[in-house]
């Protein structure tokens, strides 16, 4: 089964076309989803996703009966159930209360409808130390996992999950350029392409390398490098780094390995410049949870 969140309505056709259920919270493109569904002759399953706090997508649970409703009239859509959301935009921590609330919406609908409601999905990774805490889940019966599986970690603390491994993924850049530099910028200092003004510390002469990696390959906030080595800037395509305490000394077409956090990893892995390498494990990198 394939599923996709929360579809555009410029993609109900290819949506229609390649998965068999979406999450959805607009009626309108679920109205298009039923359209193109009956052009192709296919039953596409919907789930609705609820607001429970996060304030990201969802509709209010005052809506959700009369959305049911609307939904269960459009052809060739097949109602599954519900859906919400948490600990993305705001951070709000899934807990008893608001997997509580999602249980019992389910009830109410199964109360007016019928039977209907055949999943309950309750959230992400950051559910996981609630689904795993030993509390009554009530009728969640999936969590759409991510970070836990990739990172190692949960999201709401980051920390490390026994059994997986914090540095399964990493970026590496190629050191391009390798010169002795001042640490400090010297003449009249204005914004950076970034918008920054940049106000370096006087370190005297450093080990300045710069690696093939920018920001438009990962967000230089999420990288964390390997011992010895300190990120300075970063500008479109270019990573500036003191790597003089790096283990052994830097070379020109040295690689040098970064772990990533969620941010770094979404940019990693969505830009087209990056490619996508699975090699065996390697000893001796730091498993550090972010």
């Amino acid at each position: 089964m394939t599923l996709i969140r929360t579809p555009m309505m410029s993609q109900v056709d290819k949506v229609v076309e390649l998965c068999d259920v979406s999450f959805n919270t607009e009626i309108e493109v679920m109205r298009q989803l039923a359209v193109a569904a009956k052009k192709r002759d296919r039953i596409h399953g919907v789930m609705l996703m609820v607001e429970l706090g996060d304030l990201r997508e969802g509709i209010m649970p005052a809506s959700l009966e009369k959305t049911v409703r609307e939904v269960l009239v459009l052809p060739n859509l097949v109602f599954m159930g519900i859906g919400t959301n948490l600990a993305c935009r705001s951070g709000v921590s899934p807990d008893r209360h608001n997997m509580a609330k999602l249980s019992a919406l389910a009830d109410e609908v199964d109360a007016v409808f019928g039977p209907i409601v055949t999943s309950i999905s309750g959230g992400n990774s950051a559910n996981l130390e609630w689904a795993l805490s030993g509390a009554d889940t009530g009728r969640v019966d999936d969590l759409r996992l991510g970070e836990a599986l990739l990172l190692g970690c949960e999201p709401l603390n980051r920390q490390p999950i026994k059994g997986l491994y914090c540095d399964a993924i990493r970026l590496v850049g190629e050191v391009i350029e390798l010169k002795t530099k001042p640490s400090k910028p010297w003449g009249k200092i204005a914004q950076s392409a970034f918008g920054e003004v940049v106000s370096e510390r006087d370190c005297g002469l450093i080990t300045q390398a710069i690696l093939g990696i920018g920001r438009q390959d990962a967000d230089p906030d999420g990288l964390v490098p390997p011992r010895g080595v300190e990120i300075l800037a970063a500008s479109s395509d270019h990573l500036v780094v003191d790597g003089a305490q790096y283990r052994g000394s830097l070379k020109v077409g040295m690689e040098v390995p970064f772990q990533l956090n969620y941010s770094a990893l979404l940019s990693a892995m969505t830009s087209p410049f990056v490619s996508r390498v699975m090699t065996a494990p390697q000893a001796g990198f730091p498993a550090k949870c972010l």
